[in-house]
């Protein structure tokens, strides 16, 4: 089962395979945090006792600097009929995020059979918005243009 290289490459075809076969296609994610892998020291052959302690303090050094764990995260497509498989693993963390709401959201529409619309913008709101300030203007200049004035404070 090999991985694709990039998430839009495997999003694409996840929709294809959807598209053809919504009833049996799933879809699954797992994510999964492991520890990062320890450093292991350098050959411990004969070494002189200031040698083994400057050794022990990059230990102890090495361990309160220790790497965070790493998560990953691996989505797979799977269509028992035709025994598709398409994986793709990532451990970024903004691709996670971006994945598990746009990609899984965009798959989920597929697999409900539900068409993805692509968004287009209100040009016509965004002129009604230009029309309708210009109004306003024009209703304030009408009412005579007056306001209350500030109250003058005591010196």
């Amino acid at each position: 089962m090999p991985y694709f290289k990039t998430s839009q490459e495997w999003l694409d075809h996840s929709v294809a395979l959807l598209e053809a076969r919504p009833s049996q296609t799933r879809v699954t994610a797992r994510y999964s945090i492991k520890a990062a892998r320890p450093r292991k020291p350098s050959d411990p052959t004969a070494r002189s006792a200031d040698e083994e302690s400057a050794a022990a303090a990059a230990v102890a050094a090495a361990a309160s600097d220790a790497k965070p764990p790493r998560g990953s995260l691996v989505l797979k497509t799977y269509d028992p009929v035709s025994g598709v498989t398409l994986k793709y693993r990532t451990s970024k963390a903004a691709e996670v995020t971006r994945l598990m709401y746009a990609a899984m959201g965009r798959l989920g529409r597929a697999m409900a059979g539900v068409q993805d619309v692509p968004e287009e913008t209100m040009q016509d709101a965004d002129a009604a918005g230009e029309t309708a300030q210009g109004e306003q203007t024009a209703q304030q200049g009408a009412a005579g243009g007056g306001g209350k004035k500030k109250k003058k404070g005591k010196k």
